[in-house]
């Protein structure tokens, strides 16, 4: 096990402090998000609906007893009942849910634009999430909820959300990813019962290696082992609207990292999406995820690898029968697996340079757009994305159906 590095002593006071007074439980602030049972409190009723979209709310349970929600949309004009076109499934990223595909105009936001296009839209929101339900016997108060990373995510929640559509529909899907939902995405098309029920996969902001990832305030989280640290101190759940995370954070700006854009601390510098619509989405976003998959995440950072995660010399050989966890092998994502990925040159996330490791590793040759002046939160927020990356990513999804009808 890694020694935990010397920290300053009122950071650790400050924290201490607060993990000695207060349950697990306490860290998912004043209301739970996982109990929103009133139809007026779903994705559907507060986003889409309001547009003048069909939605229709679908749950799905995963083997480990997650039970996840998914949102169905059509167009203003559609009959989600006679849906034709091919089933896109919308995949977000970390601390979001599937809400960050609607949260700016209908003429702006990818889930509008896409069922306005005619495609049977399908909206993904892992465990843990705001709008999925829970557990069918875990309480999210319980450290057990949060024993997980983007690697269950992707074996487990990207499965069983891809079986639920190509069940209902009988068709192959394609799937959308942002951020953590390519890292899922890349991991979950690898292994051979997931894939088959794939027809392509487009992928903004590609993620699968985090070697080069150059975010200041990441970083420093990352060095001082933060993810370590607070699986020490027995919290599970990271959730950034509690007043013990936002004190964390600010202290760990203060004097270290300059946090006055906050994004951009995060994520890189974002050219292009609307400031003054802030408010607006930080009614939605961020959601809860676990400390177990920010500590995943973290290991990526510091190894440089894409793997399964480690758990250490001994309880590896247990779990995986191997001193080291097995890589998640791009290689094995067939060829023929028609790929399109778009990254940006200022994204601090997802790296050039790391993109191009993922892109030498592919057996195919996906289809590419590079936007040099585009961060991480551009190609979900961008007021430009419409034109600068969406029309050329459905481009590519119409082309695929049109051969395959053909």
């Amino acid at each position: 096990m890694e020694k935990l590095p010397a920290l300053l002593p009122p950071f650790f006071i400050f924290f201490l402090s607060f993990s000695l007074t207060l349950s697990d439980g306490d860290f998912a602030g004043k209301s739970s998000y996982l109990d929103q049972s009133s139809p007026a409190d779903s994705l559907c009723a507060q986003l889409i609906e309001p547009n003048g979209y069909s939605c229709t709310e679908h749950t799905v349970q995963t083997k480990d007893g997650y039970i996840l929600a998914l949102h169905r949309v059509s167009s203003r004009s559609g009959d989600l009942r006679v849906q034709q076109s091919r089933p896109v499934l919308l995949q977000h990223g970390l601390f979001m849910a599937g809400d960050a595909w609607f949260l700016d105009s209908t003429d702006q936001s990818l889930g509008f634009i896409l069922a306005d296009q005619g495609f049977d839209v399908w909206v993904g929101n892992v465990r843990g999430t705001r709008w999925s339900h829970g557990h069918v016997s875990l309480s999210e108060t319980e450290k057990e909820f949060w024993e997980w990373s983007w690697q269950e995510l992707a074996l487990y929640d990207l499965a069983e959300m891809l079986h639920y559509i190509n069940s209902v529909t009988s068709f192959k899907i394609f799937i959308v990813g942002h951020s953590q939902g390519t890292i899922m995405s890349l991991a979950a098309l690898t292994q051979p019962d997931i894939v088959e029920m794939v027809e392509a996969a487009a992928l903004l902001s590609p993620i699968s290696y985090l070697e080069h990832v150059s975010a200041p305030l990441v970083l420093r989280m990352v060095a001082m082992h933060l993810d370590q640290m607070v699986l020490a101190l027995g919290i599970h759940q990271l959730n950034f609207r509690s007043d013990v995370l936002v004190n964390l954070v600010e202290s760990l700006c203060d004097g270290h990292v300059d946090c006055t854009d906050f994004l951009t601390a995060i994520t890189g510098q974002n050219c292009c999406f609307n400031k003054t619509r802030m408010d607006f989405y930080l009614e939605y976003e961020p959601h809860p995820s676990s400390v177990k998959n920010l500590r995943h995440l973290f290991q990526m950072i510091r190894q440089g690898t894409f793997s399964q995660y480690d758990y250490g010399i001994l309880k590896n050989i247990l779990m995986y029968g191997r001193l080291k966890p097995p890589a998640f092998d791009l290689n094995s994502i067939p060829k023929s697996l028609p790929l399109w990925m778009s990254y940006g040159g200022n994204d601090a996330l997802a790296d050039i340079t790391d993109v191009q490791h993922t892109l030498e590793e592919l057996p195919s040759k996906p289809e590419l757009l590079y936007l040099e002046n585009y961060g991480h939160i551009d190609f979900l927020l961008s007021i430009k994305a419409n034109r600068d990356i969406y029309d050329n990513m459905i481009g590519f999804l119409r082309s695929l159906e049109k051969s395959s009808s053909s």
